[in-house]
């Protein structure tokens, strides 16, 4: 699908200069969903691309493998990223996107599946020290 491998392209070189080209990729109604947002249309969904870039350093994602369907594709990645603050960090949070395509090649779902509590939570200094010890009371 030549259509998946352009979007491809554009999430691993997503940029605030690159967030406007969503209307090639995406239907204007199409649905995203992640673990913090649920929405509809490319407007709904470059505001959370741009939010991102308000949230997070040196953000990118690498797409490590692709599985397509008769209709969509299912995007394993990896999303790289700086904390901010007074130790910044590099964090990696794994996770996949699960994408539906209409006949035009356009995106109508955009899914993404991924752990916040163990992808991103439990990653960041304070958060993820309560993470860990709620963690070790639930073994107990």
């Amino acid at each position: 699908m030549n259509d998946a491998q352009a979007l491809i392209d554009w999430f691993e070189h997503l940029s605030p200069q690159t967030i406007d080209r969503i209307p090639q990729f995406y239907t204007a109604d199409a649905k995203f969903k992640d673990p913090f947002n649920e929405v509809r249309g490319t407007d709904a969904i470059a505001r959370i691309f741009r939010h991102m870039f308000t949230q997070v350093d040196e953000p990118r994602f690498v797409i490590g493998s692709r599985f397509s369907g008769e209709d969509g594709v299912m995007l394993l990645w990896d999303f790289h990223f700086r904390s901010r603050g007074r130790r910044p960090q590099a964090i990696c949070v794994r996770g996949s996107s699960h994408l539906r395509f209409n006949t035009e090649g356009k995106v109508v779902l955009h899914r993404d599946y991924w752990d916040a509590a163990e992808e991103l939570y439990a990653k960041l200094p304070f958060l993820g020290a309560l993470m860990r010890g709620l963690q070790r009371m639930g073994r107990a």
